[in-house]
């Protein structure tokens, strides 16, 4: 691989850094998420407009409730009838997305990035992303954390406060720390 970047993209260790293309990336990304959350709370075409700019790609129909953070924002892909409540976090060195009919509660973060945990590695400043995945009619309560790797089917409900830590399928309720499920539905 030629670059961090390059790294970063195809799931391999790479160093984000304080300088050059990935600080760059995430520098002005995180520079249009404060401004995104500084617009007038009723200006609602201005705000979705402005996510465009953000996001890699969005559907028709969707909103992000102020305040929302994202590292590079091209990786982010969101269905059709897409809503999130306030305080989402998308940590998208790797790509997280989402299908139609998603809603998300507050306070919910969704972390494609992680560390190594051998210190001396994580020490170096090195990490990895692995993509994360969420299918349709998906509903998160709030204060859900998903982990790195992670894909959640299709008709799932995850319950309040749950760590996604593996892959969840579909039509099932799933809660907790770690996140299990609950019962099929």
């Amino acid at each position: 691989m030629d670059s961090e970047k390059e790294k970063m993209l195809s799931g391999q260790m790479y160093f984000a850094g304080n300088e050059g293309v990935l600080f760059e990336e995430r520098l002005k990304c995180k520079t249009l998420c404060q401004e995104y959350n500084n617009l007038p709370v009723a200006n609602l075409e201005e705000r979705r407009a402005f996510l465009k700019r953000i996001l890699g790609s969005v559907k028709e129909n969707y909103h992000i409730e102020p305040n929302f953070y994202c590292d590079y924002g091209y990786n982010i892909s969101v269905g059709e009838n897409f809503y999130s409540n306030h305080n989402l976090v998308i940590l998208d060195p790797a790509r997280v997305t989402f299908g139609d009919n998603v809603f998300i509660g507050p306070n919910c973060g969704f972390y494609t990035a992680g560390h190594p945990l051998d210190v001396e590695t994580r020490n170096k400043g090195l990490e990895f992303a692995y993509p994360i995945t969420v299918g349709n009619n998906v509903w998160f309560g709030g204060n859900v954390s998903v982990m790195p790797g992670v894909t959640i089917g299709d008709n799932v409900v995850i319950g309040a406060g749950s760590v996604v830590t593996k892959d969840i399928p579909s039509n099932v309720v799933a809660v907790g720390n770690p996140c299990r499920i609950l019962k099929s539905i």
